[in-house]
């Protein structure tokens, strides 16, 4: 049995944790400073739990003993110093973060990896699914001209002005609005504002916006550099977000106080386990002599697993983790160093009992969408 250390055990937590212990093939010890979190995922999925401060290096080392792995479900400034200790453990190590400062330095660490011993970030949706579905279509072409990679958790039923809810991380909502965003323009690496860009397209009847954010695509622009014209990512809302959040981040310059931005946010707006994912890549290239397109699209919704109902954006990330920790275990990823998501095939990730909910029957795929750029 594998044993994991699962640090964080917060709403994504709670479903890795779920997940792991219902496949039986997982030893699985959850840390958290928070004893009611702990209490709580202990009872719900039979976990070991154990008081951990990430912030303390005597802590992680003590949890870490013994473990072959670590996930990490903390906010991403937590993650160098986990990446760190998991390194001086002889552990693996796997993380959600969309922060692009934090994936850096958690390759530059990779690099000091022994044998056995991977450091794989980024692994929930986007980053993480988002880049394995678009590096699928890539093969698909002799030769790809431009990559458009849309990705967002929604209300089911939108509310209000932003017509959002708050789905996962605070802080990496905060992000990704105000962080410079990374893209390949006319062959060359750039960076973009964030909440520029905006577009508008239609999928199932519905009329959605996607724009300019930061973190997306993870390491593609490393992967695709001198081999593409265009590589770019936004996030999907419904429409008029973009707008509202332009006036909160630029104009009352929220962005300069992210303390002040995320206290807001947290007290004026509900969380919602009612979602939906929304993922939509589309690769333009040549293939016999013509230039074509093809696209991937789907939605993922919210959905009972046991006893409890659980949001698409919990089960969408922890699926995504959970499936490349699986492949690692199982020796199908490269044994040592960093790993990018687009080394997972598309086709032994939704093969994986985990990986399986982005292709379950509570997820509709999608042939055809029309893209329209609007500024």
């Amino acid at each position: 049995m594998h044993r994991v250390l699962l640090l964080g055990a917060g709403k994504i937590g709670r479903m890795i944790a779920r997940f792991l212990m219902d496949s039986g093939d997982y030893d699985v010890l959850v840390g958290d400073v928070s004893d009611a979190a702990l209490e709580r995922i202990a009872r719900l999925t039979g976990a070991q739990v154990r008081p951990v401060d990430a912030t303390n290096a005597a802590d992680l080392k003590t949890a870490l003993a013994g473990r072959q792995t670590v996930l990490s479900a903390l906010s991403f400034h937590h993650n160098p110093a986990v990446a760190r200790a998991a390194l001086a453990a002889g552990a693996s190590y796997f993380d959600l973060t969309e922060d692009v400062a934090t994936s850096d330095a958690v390759a530059a660490i990779a690099e000091q990896a022994a044998d056995g011993q991977v450091f794989m970030p980024q692994c929930g949706l986007a980053p993480g699914f988002i880049s394995i579905a678009a590096n699928d279509l890539i093969h698909w072409f002799e030769r790809v001209e431009t990559i458009r990679m849309r990705v967002g958790a929604l209300p089911q039923f939108p509310t209000g002005e932003l017509k959002y809810n708050l789905t996962w991380s605070t802080d990496g909502l905060i992000n990704e609005y105000c962080n410079p965003c990374e893209a390949i323009h006319g062959g060359r690496r750039v960076d973009l504002l964030p909440l520029e860009g905006l577009e508008h397209f239609s999928l199932d009847g519905v009329r959605y916006e996607a724009f300019n954010t930061s973190g997306g695509l993870g390491t593609m622009c490393d992967s695709l550099a001198g081999k593409v014209r265009e590589l770019n990512y936004k996030t999907v809302r419904y429409v008029g977000h973009r707008d509202a959040m332009k006036l909160l981040v630029d104009e009352l310059r929220l962005g300069e106080h992210r303390e002040q931005f995320k206290e807001i946010l947290e007290r004026a707006i509900p969380v919602t386990f009612q979602d939906v994912v929304v993922t939509f890549c589309t690769v333009t290239g040549w293939r016999k002599g013509l230039l074509v397109q093809k696209s991937d699209a789907r939605k993922i919704y919210h959905q009972q697993i046991g006893d409890e109902m659980w949001s698409a954006i919990q089960i969408t990330t922890a699926a995504g983790i959970c499936a490349v920790l699986d492949l690692h275990v199982a020796g199908h990823l490269p044994r040592r160093g960093l790993l990018r998501q687009e080394q997972v095939t598309m086709q032994e990730f939704l093969g994986n009992r985990f990986g399986r909910y982005y292709d379950s029957r509570m997820a509709t795929r999608f042939s055809a969408v029309a893209v329209g750029e609007e500024d």
